[in-house]
């Protein structure tokens, strides 16, 4: 094989797999339209149903309006022999014949649409479960894929290190950790408050000669006044 023979043929591999893709990718797009065409080539067939019923109701009215004739012909055939009128009642039955030959022809033409009529009945029958099949199709491919397109949506979420989900994981951390440190910071705050206020308190009982303090003071000058009355 050639260079360019075998270039050609990997330059068409490639095509053929471009085109494979798009296919692929628009599947459902494709089976949507498909569908659509089914419809409107069902609705075409419908037209030219009714349009055959239509010509097999005509013929059926012609066939009827020949029996009429003949009926009514052979009656005046019969007249005409009650008559002796032999020539005319030939003449007559020869007009008979000609309606029955096109009662023949009528009636074939009749068999034919009849056939044609029951044969698009039954394709129009088939068509339309068909298209009613595939549309439920559609619908459960339509939601498998919309079901698998969130799963995949999802787990790439979950698993990548960059993702949405890690993201707002440590978004969540980073929020608890800040509220964490402000907490602290409050309880600090408040300690020294507390411890302030104690400190402000103890000064003033000191100054009234209260507390702990004073009362060690007290037993103890009381303890020495003691040894000096001995």
């Amino acid at each position: 094989m050639s260079i360019l023979k075998k270039l050609f043929t990997a330059v068409k591999g490639g095509v053929n797999e471009v085109g494979e893709g798009i296919v692929d990718a628009n599947a459902i797009r494709i089976f949507e339209q498909e569908i659509r065409d089914a419809q409107g080539a069902l609705s075409d067939a419908k037209g030219s149903l009714t349009e055959v019923m239509a010509k097999e109701i005509q013929t059926t009215r012609a066939i009827k309006a020949l029996d009429e004739d003949i009926t009514k012909h052979e009656s005046y055939a019969a007249q005409a022999l009650d008559k002796d009128e032999e020539a005319l009642a030939l003449e007559i039955a020869e007009k008979i014949a000609q309606f029955e030959q096109e009662k023949l022809e009528q009636q074939q033409v009749l068999n034919t649409f009849s056939s044609s009529v029951s044969k698009l009945k039954e394709q129009i029958k088939q068509a339309e479960k068909t298209i009613v099949e595939n549309q439920r199709q559609l619908s459960m491919v339509k939601t498998t894929e919309s079901v698998q397109k969130a799963t995949m949506a999802v787990n790439d979420t979950m698993t990548s290190g960059n993702s949405a989900m890690t993201s707002a994981k440590q978004s969540l951390e980073r929020i608890k950790q800040r509220q964490l440190d402000r907490q602290d910071q409050l309880d600090a705050a408040q300690q020294l408050a507390d411890e302030s206020n104690d400190n402000s308190l103890n000064d003033k009982m000191r100054a009234a000669g209260i507390g702990e303090e004073a009362t060690k003071g007290a037993d103890v000058l009381a303890r020495i006044r003691a040894k000096q009355n001995k």
